[in-house]
């Protein structure tokens, strides 16, 4: 079915680009990182060199002036080859746009050109041992001591936690005004009183580092404020927006990977001498999960449009990151399956792709708070 983005011949060249990049720079050493549980820092350079960070900043901080279709297109690459946990969209199409939107611009003469070269690794800091989907409900607090503020608290699973040079921290300047009481700040690596914990272990996702982040008496300078105070909840609201349409391409990419290698796999799997594709139960199953792929690539691209072109969808998001990520790893799983024995060896792709998928559904809000937030868009809480 034909895709109904405008992609235009500059999109189309940096996805070669990207592609290549892919085949000769990341998928040869994959395993390696795999086993490292981290990336090397060197490739966020290089991916800087060749314009794939952040191609969507403007030209006076060192970007391209594009727009998030380049973003979307590097999502996409990457799931072709399996390699979506280098997040590298974390970086591009997550944390960045907070500094380009709510920073102002000294802030983003000061960070933005790094972002963009790959010298400066960013990452996001929401998440606490006890509060996850609910970030209103989070614990830490920064107070304001002459030109600094002095944040004191913890966040776990944060992703790059280890990589990264900044961090868009979120905590409570107001703790007696709830959500509307939380700020955001950009933590710079080498702050006193800004310390890592060790890498967190998980059962997928493994090149890409998380961690646990301390914060304990860290003195950030007040010109590190991001935004005006108190006003974190909102930008985070804001931005949820794209990062959970980035989920959702994310997912099913994934899922049109784990489709593509079915299909090869089940034609050249011979089962009591004919091949596996022959079988009615696998025609079955591959057309049921054909279905759901083109269904959710039709909505997710409809959208991306929807939102380059400024509209609100916080509704529509909801519900597609919650259907699309659930789709993708129920049809990784349904794909698996089909692939038998080999199916669960990490020497198959496909068992990548099913451990990677169950993640999706879980952070940058759970199925669970993705179902809420559609309730209470159709008007029942």
């Amino acid at each position: 079915m034909e895709r109904n983005i405008p992609f235009s011949s500059e999109h189309e060249m940096f996805r070669d680009a990207v592609r290549d990049f892919i085949a000769n720079e990341i998928v040869p050493h994959y395993e390696q990182w795999e086993e490292d549980h981290i990336i090397p820092r060197e490739i966020y350079k290089k991916m800087g060199d060749y314009g794939f960070l952040c191609p969507w900043v403007a030209e006076e901080y060192g970007g391209a002036g594009g727009d998030l279709l380049f973003d979307m297109i590097l999502i996409e690459e990457m799931g072709r080859r399996s390699v979506i946990p280098m997040f590298f969209h974390l970086h591009s199409t997550v944390c960045v746009p907070y500094i380009d939107t709510f920073g102002n611009e000294e802030q983003k003469k000061r960070w933005l050109p790094g972002a963009v070269s790959g010298e400066s690794i960013l990452a996001i800091a929401m998440t606490e041992p006890g509060a996850g989907s609910d970030v209103a409900g989070m614990r830490t607090k920064a107070v304001k001591d002459g030109g600094h503020y002095v944040l004191n608290g913890a966040k776990t699973f944060i992703s790059n936690g280890t990589l990264s040079d900044l961090v868009v921290v979120a905590a409570k300047t107001d703790p007696a005004a709830g959500a509307k009481g939380v700020s955001l700040f950009v933590v710079e690596r080498g702050t006193p009183g800004f310390e890592r914990g060790k890498p967190i272990k998980k059962i997928g996702y493994h090149v890409q580092d998380t961690a646990e982040l301390f914060f304990e008496d860290c003195r950030v300078p007040v010109e590190n404020l991001l935004g005006k105070e108190n006003a974190g909840f909102v930008y985070l609201m804001k931005k949820l927006q794209q990062e959970r349409l980035a989920c959702m391409q994310m997912s099913l990419v994934q899922a049109e990977r784990a489709m593509e290698l079915t299909i090869d796999y089940v034609k050249e799997r011979l089962i009591f001498n004919k091949p596996l594709s022959h079988y009615q139960n696998t025609q079955f199953v591959l057309a049921e999960c054909a279905s759901e792929v083109q269904i959710a690539r039709t909505f997710t691209d409809a959208l991306i449009v929807n939102h380059l072109n400024g509209k609100d969808i916080l509704q529509e998001v909801s519900m597609g990151k919650y259907w699309v990520c659930e789709m993708a790893h129920r049809v990784a799983s349904r794909c698996m399956q089909l692939f038998g024995g080999y199916g669960y060896c990490t020497e198959y792709e496909i068992s990548r792709i099913f451990v990677d998928s169950r993640l999706h559904t879980i952070f940058a809000g759970t199925s669970e708070v993705m179902k809420l937030l559609v309730s209470r868009g159709l008007g029942l809480a």
